[in-house]
């Protein structure tokens, strides 16, 4: 076997830059190649422009997937809710690792929770699913709070509270963990609050269909129910017709009694981004054992949810 390195291309922000050095690390062990990492820039990383507004769906990818069609780079680490939800031929996603934590955070003045949080405040994100399920339950529970569009990596964002500008931001759980930032989350968003984006906290390694070896060495990183989970999620935006940005929340889990897994759950939410409307359901069934069943459990939710007027809450359909 060759000794060649292998070439990761990675986008160029420090979480980027810190899941793709584990990424490479983890190939490294089961290829026992050196791996290189490539920086590549992305049109969401240089726009400042609200990620509604510029698409949302591959502002963070298509150049990364641009290098790996030109033979620039071997391979490519992706956040997987970034990633659009139709595949094309020349791409496999050859691996979905293990998913860490896919819960929302605040990160408030003062370590407050969300619930403590003060009258009036200004709570920042750039997320019109944040957003609409921050609000909605806002509205139901009587809280005054304000939900502030924002822009930026973890330090500007995390900086806005810092210098009083905001209460609090939220951002992914996963994303401080990976970066060894978790002490500065004040509070964990329950999902019951707040459900997160399909595939949140997950990542996606992509390379070109036909290097069959890379295929077959990188699939040993797979974990087989992060990847049914995600897959169901991300059937149900695919079926809803909903870009990575509007305000869709889904969320695959396993019910278990005891040490044994009985069924999984998915649930969904669509909602305008005040939280005046929300449409939320869930469904159960079996474990989903191949990839076209995760597929059907996330288009049934999705048509019940269109059968309640989903379609009309989405600010953004997939072009």
């Amino acid at each position: 076997m060759t000794d060649k390195a292998l070439r990761l291309g990675t986008r160029r922000s420090r979480l980027a830059m810190a899941q793709s050095g584990q990424v490479a690390e983890a190939v490294s062990r089961v290829t026992g190649r050196p791996v290189e990492l490539v920086e590549i820039t992305t049109y969401g990383d240089v726009s400042r422009e609200a990620l509604a507004q510029i698409g949302g769906t591959g502002v963070f990818v298509t150049a990364l997937r641009d290098a790996l069609l030109k033979g620039e780079v071997d391979f490519a680490v992706h956040s997987l809710k970034d990633l659009p939800t139709t595949q094309p031929d020349e791409l496999v996603v050859a691996a979905v690792p293990e998913r860490e934590d896919p819960r929302d955070v605040i990160v408030a003045r003062d370590a407050l929770k969300f619930t403590d949080l003060p009258a009036g405040a200004r709570i920042g994100t750039g997320s019109p699913r944040r957003m609409a399920q921050l609000n909605a339950y806002a509205r139901s529970h009587g809280l005054d709070i304000a939900t502030v569009p924002i822009r930026g990596n973890v330090d500007t964002r995390i900086g806005f509270v810092r210098s009083g500008e905001l209460d609090a931001v939220v951002l992914a759980a996963a994303g401080l963990n990976r970066i060894g930032r978790g002490d500065e989350v004040t509070d964990f968003l329950s999902v019951d609050t707040v459900l997160p984006a399909p595939g949140q906290g997950a990542l996606a390694i992509e390379c070109t269909a036909g290097n069959a070896d890379l295929v077959a060495a990188l699939a040993e990183l797979d974990d087989p129910f992060t990847r049914v989970a995600v897959t169901a999620e991300r059937s149900l935006l695919a079926a809803l017709e909903a870009g990575c940005s509007a305000p869709v929340g889904a969320l695959a889990d396993l019910l278990a009694d005891g040490q044994i897994v009985k069924e999984m759950r998915l649930r969904g939410v669509v909602g305008t981004t005040d939280g005046t409307r929300m449409v939320q359901l869930s469904t159960t069934g079996p474990v989903p054992e191949t990839h076209d069943g995760a597929m059907a459990l996330g288009r049934e939710l999705a048509a019940e949810m269109l059968a309640q007027g989903a379609a009309g809450l989405m600010g953004e359909r997939a072009q």
